[in-house]
């Protein structure tokens, strides 16, 4: 990992502006923010490790602990919101026992609540297995996680 940091952060200045481009470089090349890139992105810019801190959970675009290998993205747009994405969201819940912003401890799905997914005519709407699914039922949403994960468990056998 310290290799690929090193590698990103040679990218870069080392001016205390290139903060978030910074972080949003790792993330892409990491998956998401380890403690470690975000000790050695404060080093690099002389700043402190808190203000690193502040920045990456101020911002929802930034993850600090490794996501799933299948992210749900629960939209929670106005037309999903009035169209039932609640139960959308209990619904996954109940299925895999985790929340918005939580990853099962198997490590196979994460949950992330999304402003807009721009499928209003599909809500109440997710993205799963990288595709857009609606419209969702939580009946739905329970088979779509046993469809993910079936995917998922042939994947690993191959």
């Amino acid at each position: 990992m310290q290799k690929q940091i090193d590698k990103v952060l040679s990218n870069y200045k080392g001016v205390e502006s290139e903060l978030i481009p910074i972080l949003q470089n790792l993330q892409d090349v990491l998956g998401y923010l380890p403690p470690e890139a975000m000790t050695e992105t404060a080093r690099f810019l002389n700043i402190a490790e808190t203000s690193v801190y502040g920045v990456t959970t101020f911002y929802t675009q930034f993850q600090l602990s490794q996501p799933g290998r299948n992210i749900i993205k629960v939209c929670q747009g106005t037309a999903c919101h009035v169209r039932g994405a609640k139960k959308i969201a209990d619904a996954v819940h109940k299925k895999i026992g985790i929340g918005p912003g939580q990853t099962s401890e198997d490590g196979e799905f994460s949950v992330e609540r999304v402003a807009c997914i721009g499928s209003c005519a599909l809500a109440p709407a997710v993205v799963g297995g990288d595709k857009i699914h609606g419209p969702m039922t939580p009946e739905k949403m329970e088979d779509l996680i046993d469809e993910i994960r079936c995917d998922c468990q042939v994947d690993e056998k191959e």
